[in-house]
C-alpha cells in the first residue's frame, strides 16, 4: 500500500522537523521544503497528495504560494493547509479565502496535525461512484472529477468539488451548515459552521463566469439549497 505523500513548506527546521516527525509516525510519507522556490522544485521532483503551508515565508509569502497553487491547473485540486501563528478568527477566513482547505494554528499538537490531514485528504478523495450529474447544462462527471459548464471546464478546488457534487446530488433541498459539515466534511470537530460560508463563496465565484453561481441559493435562517428555479 502506498503513503499518502505530504509536503512540508516551512523555514523553521525545529518546526519541520516535528511535523516530519508526527505525519511519518502516523505512516505518512514525507518530504520538506523551506520556501517557495524550494518547494516548487519538491514538488517536480514527485508531486504531493497534500501541502502543509507556513504563513510566514520568506520571499514569496505563504499565502501568495497558495495563490499560486490555485492558479496553476496542475497544482488547483491539491490539497493545502495552512500552518500559521494568526489566531484571530478574520485570519482563518482569509486563509480559507486564499485557497486553503484548512488551517492550522501554532502550537498546535501532534494528533491534531494529523487528524487535520487526515480529515482534509480523506474529502478529497473521489465518492468512489462513477455517476455524471447534469442540471441545465452544469455537468460533473464523478469518474474522472471533472466538472464542466457546456464545453468549457470549471476549476475547482478538492472541497469546492465535494460541496458541488453534494449540491448536485441534492437539488432542490435546503440544508443547515451543520448538516453540510457532516455531509461533506465527515464528523470533524475542528471544522468550524463558518467554514461552509468561506467554501460557498469560492464556489459561487468558480461558477459566476459561466452563470451558474446562482444556483447556490442563501435560504436565510436555514441555510443553503441547489436550484436552478427562481427564488
Amino acid at each position: 500500500m502506498q503513503h499518502k505523500h505530504v509536503l512540508i513548506v516551512e523555514d523553521e527546521a525545529p518546526i519541520r522537523d516535528m511535523i516530519r516527525f508526527a505525519l511519518e509516525r502516523a505512516d505518512f510519507a514525507v518530504s520538506e521544503a523551506e520556501d517557495a522556490q524550494s518547494a516548487r522544485l519538491a514538488m517536480a521532483e514527485r508531486r504531493p497528495d497534500l501541502v502543509l503551508l507556513d504563513w510566514m515565508l520568506p520571499g514569496v509569502s505563504g499565502a501568495e504560494f497558495a495563490r499560486e497553487l490555485r492558479r496553476d491547473e496542475l497544482t488547483a485540486q491539491l490539497p493545502v493547509i495552512m500552518v500559521t501563528a494568526r489566531v484571530d478568527a478574520d485570519d482563518r477566513v482569509r486563509g480559507l479565502n486564499l485557497g486553503a482547505d484548512d488551517y492550522i494554528t501554532k502550537p498546535f499538537s501532534s494528533s491534531e496535525l494529523v487528524a487535520r490531514v487526515r480529515a482534509v485528504l480523506r474529502r478529497s478523495l473521489p465518492g468512489g461512484e462513477d455517476e455524471t450529474l447534469e442540471l441545465d447544462g452544469l455537468v460533473l462527471d464523478a469518474a474522472s472529477q471533472r466538472v464542466a459548464a457546456g464545453d468549457a471546464p470549471v476549476k475547482l478546488g478538492p472541497t469546492e468539488y465535494r460541496l458541488l457534487r453534494f449540491f448536485m446530488s441534492n437539488p432542490e433541498r435546503v440544508y443547515s451548515r451543520e448538516q453540510m459539515l457532516d455531509r461533506v466534511w465527515g464528523q470533524n470537530v475542528f471544522v468550524e459552521e463558518r467554514t461552509v460560508d468561506v467554501h460557498i463563496r469560492r464556489l459561487r465565484k468558480a461558477l459566476a463566469p459561466f452563470g451558474f453561481d446562482h444556483f447556490i441559493q442563501t435560504v436565510r435562517g436555514s441555510g443553503y439549497r441547489f436550484s436552478s428555479k427562481a427564488v
